[in-house]
């Protein structure tokens, strides 16, 4: 069986082919620009390949609720140019003979690495990218978890550092999650990318600091098996062991996560996890 998946970032567009074991044919990516011109360009990549299911992880706010007149529209996104644009409507007409599934790009991500990944010897797994934004996925038992709509787990609030004035950067929130911890946040506090404050300790601990009071959050609410933690600020692999530190204290003994390096892990997927967990979709 031939598979279609698109990562639909809001920087690129990762489009490829592969086979239901998540194997990968072939890929191709180009720039997002304006949503006539992207999906152009996906019309022509696999209109050159016989798919017979598609699968779509997308950037968002992206309505999920299949009971909406608006399910799967972009919504409320500060891509101007694909604000309430109706992805998987405009799909279906260029892909009407196939069945297209569609979700989050950060909801595929954990899809992937829950069926090839760091999570595929678990039931349950949380999946959390930090990058521009912050977002989160969970899997249990294969199927991936949605209330009225998508999760967003990056929006949650978390307890300012003592010795951090920054305002945030979250321009609903200020100072939620992701307007503290997120790559954006960190340059505007800083006046630097995070690539740049690679030997600057104290910017490490901050972060830690944050996104372990989150791992706490998510693993009092919900429990996993385990929490994979991904995307560009994870690029620096020091905080791996500095949030699993920071995670212990916090937890001051309440719940019991096993081996804390077991609980906490790395992605394994690399760069072919978003379009992978595209593909995902339509096997789960």
């Amino acid at each position: 069986m031939l598979l279609g998946g698109i990562e639909a970032g809001g920087t690129k567009f990762v489009c490829a082919v592969g086979d239901e074991k998540g194997n990968i044919i072939e890929k191709v990516s180009f720039p997002t620009r304006n949503p006539e011109e992207t999906l152009n360009d996906v019309k022509e990549f696999f209109n050159h390949h016989p798919i017979e299911a598609l699968g779509v992880g997308s950037f968002g706010p992206i309505d999920l609720n299949k009971d909406s007149t608006s399910y799967g529209m972009i919504l409320n996104t500060p891509k101007i140019k694909w604000k309430n644009y109706n992805l998987l409507g405009s799909l279906k007409q260029d892909f009407n003979n196939i069945p297209i599934f569609i979700d989050t790009d950060v909801n595929a991500a954990c899809s992937a690495e829950y069926k090839y990944g760091a999570g595929r010897d678990v039931g349950s797994c949380l999946y959390i990218t930090v990058g521009t934004g912050i977002g989160a996925g969970l899997v249990q038992d294969g199927r991936i978890f949605q209330g009225k709509n998508h999760s967003e787990m990056g929006h949650i609030f978390v307890r300012q550092h003592p010795d951090d004035p920054f305002d945030g950067r979250c321009p609903y929130h200020r100072n939620c999650l992701e307007g503290l911890a997120s790559g954006p946040a960190i340059e505007a506090r800083y006046g630097k990318e995070g690539s740049l404050l690679v030997d600057h300790e104290n910017v490490w601990e901050m972060e830690a600091y944050y996104l372990a009071q989150a791992i706490m959050n998510y693993t009092v609410t919900l429990y996993p098996e385990r929490i994979i933690i991904g995307g560009g600020v994870l690029k620096q692999e020091a905080l791996y062991p500095l949030i699993r530190r920071h995670l212990v204290e916090m937890m001051n003994g309440y719940i019991d996560v096993g081996e804390v390096d077991k609980f906490i892990v790395a992605p394994e997927l690399g760069d072919d996890q978003g379009v992978r967990g595209a593909m995902a979709l339509v096997v789960l």
